[in-house]
């Protein structure tokens, strides 16, 4: 992988993590639904703006996008719900685990990292989640409908990155951001007629909730980037490694405790990166 591509991934793993911080802290107040769409939707603007500029669209890339985009919309509900039911610092490294998903696909489908990268994947990839052991003690209902709404994230934005990564690498990085943002509201304004919940926010909270999406636009961008620098296997596993972000943002602001096995999965994240960059 080139220091760009580490570079890249890195950024977008904190960029994910600030928009997941911000974006789980708002749904405890507002309907959920309400702050994927809208904010989702703001960062559409975003990325049309960018495609106005650029003046073509890929087909193919456009198609790719559209896969990962019903991922992504799936996924960011259920994350954020997960979010608004558990401990922050506990369901955002649960739902990191989604990570395996490109990584196996990447592999199966002929990457090779060298040795030392494939045990530096191992071992971020285990920093990253050593922190959702103590949620599965929990009896509390909403804290098991939060870990159960983790793990089903977790697998949705597996695919949503595995589609993201593979249309950066393969066609147009911007025309795959455009599908993955139609696929993304796409399914989520489905959502919301099938559940009759109408997607609308306080007219004080929507400047919050589209800086919200506007962040996230920026991660993905700055993942699909990153994929067309290096292994979508290694990119994806510095891609997850968002919670890092999120659990520092959750101690440091909302005071949450770090446990001493959340304190080790993040040591063991930042080695297992080292060895992604030497190898």
């Amino acid at each position: 992988m080139t220091g760009l591509g580490l570079f890249l991934a890195l950024a977008s793993a904190a960029t994910w993590g600030v928009a997941d911080f911000w974006g789980g802290l708002v749904s405890r107040r507002l309907p959920t639904i309400a702050v994927t769409v809208i904010s989702q939707a703001a960062g559409f603007v975003v990325v049309l703006v960018a495609l106005g500029l650029h003046g073509s669209l890929d087909h193919r890339s456009f198609w790719i996008g559209i896969l990962a985009g019903l991922g992504g919309g799936s996924g960011l509900a259920a994350f954020y719900r997960a979010l608004s039911l558990g401990t922050m610092s506990i369901v955002s490294p649960l739902a990191a685990c989604g990570a395996v998903v490109p990584f196996v696909i990447s592999i199966a489908t002929g990457e090779r990292p060298s040795v030392l990268a494939f045990g530096g994947a191992g071992l971020a990839l285990a920093g990253a989640v050593l922190a959702s052991v103590e949620e599965h003690r929990s009896e509390a209902p909403d804290r098991a409908r939060a870990v159960l709404l983790a793990v089903v994230a977790a697998v949705l934005l597996g695919v949503f990155t595995y589609f993201l990564g593979l249309g950066g690498r393969q066609g147009d990085a911007l025309s795959t951001l455009v599908g993955a943002r139609v696929g993304s509201l796409a399914f989520l304004i489905a959502l919301a007629l099938v559940i009759r919940e109408k997607p609308f926010v306080p007219r004080g909270s929507i400047a919050v909730v589209a800086a919200i999406g506007v962040c996230d636009m920026t991660a993905n961008a700055l993942f699909a980037f990153a994929s067309t620098h290096g292994l979508l296997a290694l990119v994806s596993v510095l891609g997850s490694l968002y919670p890092i972000m999120t659990v520092m943002l959750a101690h440091l602001l909302l005071h949450e405790r770090l446990s001493p096995v959340q304190k080790a999965g993040v040591g063991a994240a930042l080695v297992g990166v080292a060895a992604l960059a030497a190898g």
